[in-house]
């Protein structure tokens, strides 16, 4: 008897259309004998609809093989597993997994908290920080009405004005830094600041994304990438290089400017790519990852010290993804990480 597999892409975040990418190439390379698929989209205002075909997605303005789902929970209830394609808020940040988690629904992928902390980029850098993973020095700020509060190391918060703000990024990092709204993937909403006037510009401009902020310092280096696969044994992938065609890798640079390249594996010494290895895994067991994530690094030019600069609980899954990318190069094939990932799901219990 086939596995009845739901398949939900699409999602009301700013990943919308890398989401249906994704999920392109997912259903391409699912194996139509061992699954049968149920393909749901969720539009960019929230609603969920089933999908009638499964080779090759095109979602536009007005669909014309989708019907709306009108009762969602009656729908997911005879899925057998599910596989979030989901990337950025409410797919990537815990809130979907909750819904699995209520219908007791094995589910690809991290947990809710792990999801959570993942796709919080200030409150993950508070774990790593326990862990005693190296980062950049940063700066967390948070938007409200007309003001900014300052959070500091402690968690103690001040009301300052932008101008303010401006002026402790300077004294405590100095430029360049990355001004980053906190819960934002593809790099949407991201700047490189090199003075006052284009930091007092970008903060106000990740606003538009999230009320917390986080100022960076920039790093001369190396943008590396490794991914995870496991619950509690955990395998880590070959490492990985960006060589992004703008300045950073922004998300021009990711999807739409063909000079991005990548390099797998590495340019790396053996030492420093095995300990990135292990520090991906640490930090995806630092913060409860179940299923996938790929872990984000920077290794300094001058010094080839790492720092850790995010973790990702649903990375991009196309064929030219990173992820799979990476661990093809280490010979696992896309469509057996596919199989590996939904039996990774199957393997969590769930409390009756």
């Amino acid at each position: 008897m086939k596995i009845k597999l739901g398949v939900i892409f699409g999602g009301m975040s700013t990943e919308n259309e890398v989401s249906v990418m994704s999920a392109n190439s997912i259903f391409q390379n699912l194996d139509k004998e061992k699954y049968q698929i149920f393909p749901i989209y969720i539009s960019k205002e929230g609603k969920w609809y089933q999908y009638n075909e499964t080779k090759q997605i095109k979602v536009d303005k007005n669909p014309s093989n989708i019907e709306e789902i009108n009762n969602i929970v009656e729908y997911l209830q005879k899925l057998d597993v599910i596989f979030p394609v989901l990337h950025g808020l409410y797919g990537e940040d815990g809130t979907v997994q909750g819904v699995f988690e209520l219908l007791k629904k094995p589910y690809v992928g991290c947990g809710v908290l792990a999801s959570s902390i993942g796709m919080d980029k200030a409150y993950a850098k508070m774990i790593f920080e326990r862990a005693q993973i190296c980062q950049a020095p940063y700066i967390y700020l948070k938007k409200t009405k007309d003001t900014y509060v300052y959070v500091d190391k402690a968690l103690n918060e001040e009301t300052i004005s932008l101008q303010k703000a401006v002026e402790i990024v300077e004294e405590t990092i100095g430029f360049p830094v990355f001004v980053k709204p906190a819960n934002s993937g593809s790099s949407v909403g991201i700047h490189k600041s090199k003075n006052k006037e284009e930091l007092q510009e970008h903060i106000q401009y990740a606003t538009q994304f999230d009320k917390k902020i986080l100022i960076e310092k920039g790093i001369e280096g190396k943008e590396i990438e490794c991914a995870v696969l496991g619950n509690d044994e955990v395998i880590a992938s070959c490492v990985g290089e960006i060589k992004p065609a703008d300045e950073f890798y922004s998300y021009d640079a990711k999807y739409q400017n063909e000079e991005s390249k990548t390099m797998i594996p590495a340019d790396l010494d053996e030492k420093i790519s095995e300990e990135i290895r292990n520090l991906a895994i640490k930090a995806f067991k630092a913060i409860d990852g179940k299923g996938l994530s790929r872990v984000d690094f920077f290794v300094e030019e001058k010094t080839n010290q790492i720092y850790i600069n995010e973790i990702n609980t649903l990375p991009g899954f196309t064929k030219i993804s990173m992820y799979p990318k990476l661990f093809e190069a280490v010979g696992i094939q896309y469509d057996e990480l596919l199989n590996k990932l939904i039996e990774l799901a199957q393997e969590q219990q769930w409390h009756d």
